[in-house]
């Protein structure tokens, strides 16, 4: 674990992403020391510190600091997290701000290999996400949402729990963006007012309209749901998760291209 460039392994208990989750993340897969959809990560960690008002660290830095946690890992999982560092007590960000960044690896995640070709089954959460535009789509600190959808399942072939707004509609899985398949197209959760605008979800847009496939981003609700052709989550770490079953109802995984699961899987994980 590196903070602020040293190897230590504490943080101050003062530190404002720790009183107040005043901060964000990316979680970057590495393979053969190199981090994956990197300049994506980046440019959404610059906008992320550009929205929350901290100054953004420098990225070959942050490039250099990411090898050296993953280093003699074949594959790992790196965690950036970026604070508004120390303050005093209350609210008012400190002025100026001293941002402190924490980067660290994990290994790689024990999964069901199978659940990339056979398809996961998922369920929908109770945990609503709250309407917050200005927070939309960047990956900051507040994950309570999050953990407390994740709690509300314990069956470990449950893969991922699908999360609504408080408008009922459909906006992402616990740790993953969803995508539908609906009269041949593809369809992402507009994610104007509240979820997270995934790397590989970017991703997976940018080879569909390569590939000619028609995309569309909308609300989707529950009714679109029940009745789409067919579903997949994507996030930075799992690549893609073709959806078997929701809710205990049944789904075509052969609805999901396959040529663009396979162009993803290879260019997703590439530097």
């Amino acid at each position: 674990m590196l903070i602020d460039g040293n190897p230590e392994n504490r943080i101050s208990a003062l530190d404002r992403g720790l009183h107040y989750g005043d901060g964000l993340f990316e979680t970057v897969s590495v393979i053969d020391g190199d981090p994956c959809l990197w300049n994506r990560h980046m440019s959404r960690l610059d906008e992320s510190c550009r929205r929350l008002g901290i100054p953004g660290p420098d990225q070959d830095t942050l490039l250099d600091e990411c090898r050296r946690v993953a280093e003699d890992a074949e594959r790992c999982v790196v965690k950036i997290l970026v604070t508004r560092g120390e303050g005093g007590r209350g609210y008012m960000p400190p002025d100026p701000v001293t941002p402190r960044r924490v980067i660290y690896s994990t290994p790689w995640p024990q999964r069901a290999e199978n659940w990339h070709t056979d398809g996961v089954r998922v369920r929908i959460c109770s945990a609503r996400l709250a309407s917050t535009p200005s927070l939309a789509g960047i990956k900051h600190l507040n994950r309570l949402p999050q953990v407390m959808a994740r709690a509300e399942w314990h069956d470990p072939e449950i893969a991922e729990g699908l999360m609504l707004d408080g408008d009922d509609r459909v906006i992402e899985g616990t740790m993953s963006n969803l995508f539908m398949v609906s009269d041949d197209r593809l369809v992402t959760p507009d994610l104007t007012n509240c979820g997270v605008a995934g790397v590989m979800q970017g991703k997976v847009i940018e080879m569909a309209s390569q590939l000619n496939i028609p995309i569309e981003i909308r609300d989707i609700t529950l009714d679109m749901l029940r009745n789409a052709q067919g579903l997949f989550l994507t996030n930075s770490v799992i690549g893609i998760w073709p959806v078997k079953e929701v809710e205990g109802r049944k789904l075509d995984i052969s609805s999901i291209n396959g040529e663009l699961v396979n162009s993803v899987m290879e260019q997703g994980f590439s530097f």
